[in-house]
């Protein structure tokens, strides 16, 4: 099911909001802020998990920009979705905002096996600029 252009997704919590957008086909921007303690469950993954197999690889960019930081289970979890379906993307990126999201991101990245397939930014321009890049290549 393709859900280009389509509305976010939000997920407002206590601690935390994450929301997805979806700019283009096979480009999907996910967005944190606060601190992720699991109140959404599966929630976002089974969001995110919809635009898995839409006939091109997946590229995902995960914005932790305004993130505080994420419960050593969510972290778990990500790392667990991410390790299953590693064959469906084609890239997955990720803005660290500390250096604590940044362990817990190459934690991620080590545990689901994505090596060279996860790019991690601490540079939100850098970011920004292959996102943008990602989008006008599905042009």
């Amino acid at each position: 099911m393709e859900r280009t252009h389509a509305e976010p997704v939000r997920f407002d919590g206590t601690h935390c909001s994450i929301v997805i957008e979806r700019p283009r086909r096979a480009v999907v921007v996910l967005r944190i802020s606060g601190r992720d303690v699991g109140e959404f469950g599966d929630g976002p993954m089974l969001d995110v998990e919809r635009d898995l197999n839409v006939g091109a690889p997946l590229e995902l960019f995960v914005d932790a920009r305004r993130a505080q930081g994420a419960s050593l289970d969510v972290s778990s979890d990500w790392a667990q979705w991410l390790g299953r379906h590693r064959a469906a993307f084609r890239q997955v990126s990720m803005l660290t905002s500390s250096r604590f999201i940044q362990i817990t991101a190459d934690f991620v990245r080590r545990f689901a096996g994505l090596g060279e397939l996860m790019r991690i930014y601490t540079d939100p321009a850098a970011f920004d600029e292959a996102l943008a890049a990602a989008i006008a290549a599905r042009d």
